[in-house]
């Protein structure tokens, strides 16, 4: 019997003329990158446009396949679409669309939103895109739900997101699906990627990460992370630090940019999350570990904070886990 290795997950950068510099670069760091050493198989990224295309309107791209082949991707990514006064190529449109029916998830950054709401792929499903464009995409698409403010929205098979960084944001949550949250997270601090701005979608967010670079706090964050099943206070922690609670705060906002209780409740919630997509304890029993006393009470948080309670959270990550491992299973052969 042979045994065929598990293929890897195809990503195909959907480009056009024009498209921007930092969401092209966004996927390519995360996808392009061989990552390998934290999952493997990882992803094969494909760059599928046009000859020629150019880049930001400085430089030459030389696509490895043309635009027919997007429907041959497990995943497609549709940067930011420079000409949004404009209707897209309709080659795009059509390849796109294609991709969408063939399975493939479908993913937008920034203005590449145009893209998949001309392809139909956004009617009658909440979206978001650059929110200097919001109301251009919501007047030009009245069939769209447009959320201008909002880091992303995952709705399935079709995903989008704001411009800039929180394409990178998108980036590391489709990893998080595909791999877990402790692989996106360390892509994310090979990335040197900075915490995630206040005020982002609730759902699925990936975590804050603090500053790299030495600071005063960095011996307190791994003695927090020890203990986060126990009632810490702000006293607690500015005690360990050896600084006044008024230092404390002044020290925690210039390097994760929250407050110490904020940031605590953080990694519990994201020490919840990791509990309930690798583990099969009970949410009661996560509730003590993660130091938020009672189910109800880690509910109650876990829904204000990610907008779905933890049993929804599960069970939404593990059919999308098992749907992933079988799709990427391997094949016996005679």
């Amino acid at each position: 019997m042979t045994t065929v290795a598990p293929a890897a997950h195809t990503v195909a950068l959907a480009v056009t003329d024009g498209v921007r510099h930092f969401e092209l670069a966004a996927p390519c760091e995360v996808f392009g990158v061989n990552w390998s050493a934290m999952a493997d198989p990882w992803y094969e990224l494909t760059v599928c446009g046009p000859p020629g295309a150019r880049v930001g309107g400085h430089f030459r791209l030389e696509p490895d396949q043309g635009l027919d082949r997007l429907p041959d991707a497990r995943t497609v990514i549709v940067p930011a679409y420079p000409h949004i006064d404009e209707e897209p190529p309709g080659e795009l449109i059509d390849a796109v669309r294609a991709a969408h029916q063939a399975g493939a998830r479908v993913v937008s950054l920034c203005t590449g939103a145009f893209v998949l709401a001309a392809a139909g792929l956004l009617d009658g499903r909440r979206a978001t895109t650059h929110w200097a464009h919001a109301e251009a995409l919501a007047t030009r698409y009245p069939a769209v739900h447009v959320d201008p403010d909002v880091l992303y929205v995952d709705d399935g098979t079709v995903l989008t997101s704001a411009g800039k960084a929180a394409a990178m944001d998108l980036c590391l949550h489709l990893v998080r699906l595909d791999h877990g949250s402790a692989i996106a997270n360390a892509v994310a601090r090979n990335l040197v990627v900075p915490p995630h701005r206040p005020g982002g979608q609730a759902q699925f967010v990936t975590t804050p990460l603090p500053d790299p670079r030495p600071h005063p706090l960095a011996a307190l964050f791994p003695w927090v992370l020890a203990r986060l099943d126990q009632p810490l206070t702000v006293q607690d922690l500015a005690r360990q630090a050896n600084m006044s609670p008024r230092n404390l705060a002044r020290h925690f906002h210039a390097v994760t940019g929250t407050t110490p209780l904020r940031w605590l409740h953080t990694q519990r919630i994201h020490r919840a999350q990791e509990l309930l997509e690798n583990s099969d304890d009970s949410v009661d029993a996560i509730a003590t570990v993660t130091g938020m006393g009672t189910a109800a009470s880690l509910r109650r948080h876990f829904n204000r904070t990610l907008g779905v309670p933890p049993d929804t959270y599960r069970r939404t990550f593990r059919q999308r886990h098992e749907t992933t491992r079988q799709a990427a299973s391997p094949r016996r052969l005679p």
